[in-house]
């Protein structure tokens, strides 16, 4: 089958109802046993689309961490996160929405008009929106944003594998691999787990 490739059309269909500023927003990191969760918003230049631009899951991390970086050269970024303990206080949807507000309310000029990757429009949003299903393989500014989300969330926990070692983050990224799932069993769990998460709620109560 024939690859297909994000484009412009949503942007353009909003712009075209009368909103000048549209941003793109994803976030990543709902699977995870450890870590935030992280959004991005994205509002590209028309004239300035890095060429390449796919759903961050089909690119090499190479070819993410150069896209992520001419992103932030030629369009307008913010980058959000929600804490593992909002993530254990709100429920892990809630939190994601939580970060793709704070990365809507990042940017600057304001969007008035968010594309959102998903079937749910976050609540509490400032401007307009519309959910779009598998946004991240469709709409331009939601790739954008699926990439610079996953290289800022990636950062975040090749940083942490470096201060909790033997657990892979800088391989898995947190989510729950083989290496992973025997390294809670191993050395326990971290401040950065997620206590909601079955497997680390299960090796914390397994005494109880």
């Amino acid at each position: 089958m024939e690859r297909s490739w994000p484009d412009f059309a949503y942007e353009a269909s909003a712009q075209a109802r009368g909103y000048l500023r549209v941003a793109g927003v994803d976030e990543v990191g709902r699977g995870p046993l450890c870590g935030p969760v992280t959004a991005a918003a994205v509002a590209l230049d028309p004239a300035r689309i890095p060429a390449g631009l796919a759903d961050s899951k089909t690119l090499s991390p190479a070819r993410r961490i150069a896209l992520a970086a001419e992103i932030g050269r030629v369009a307008q970024v913010s980058i959000a996160h929600a804490s593992v303990d909002e993530i254990d206080r709100l429920n892990i949807l809630h939190a994601s929405h939580l970060a793709m507000r704070r990365a809507l309310e990042g940017l600057a000029p304001a969007a008035d008009f968010a594309l959102i990757d998903g079937n749910r429009v976050p609540p509490g949003l400032a401007c307009a929106a519309e959910a779009v299903v598998r946004g991240d393989a469709l709409v331009l500014s939601i790739a954008a944003a699926s990439i610079v989300a996953k290289v800022a969330r990636d950062a975040i926990m090749v940083d942490l594998a470096q201060q909790f070692p033997g657990y892979g983050w800088e391989r898995n990224a947190g989510y729950p691999t083989r290496d992973h799932l025997q390294a809670l069993l191993d050395l326990g769990v971290t401040p950065w787990h997620r206590r909601s998460f079955r497997p680390v709620h299960n090796i914390l109560y397994q005494d109880i």
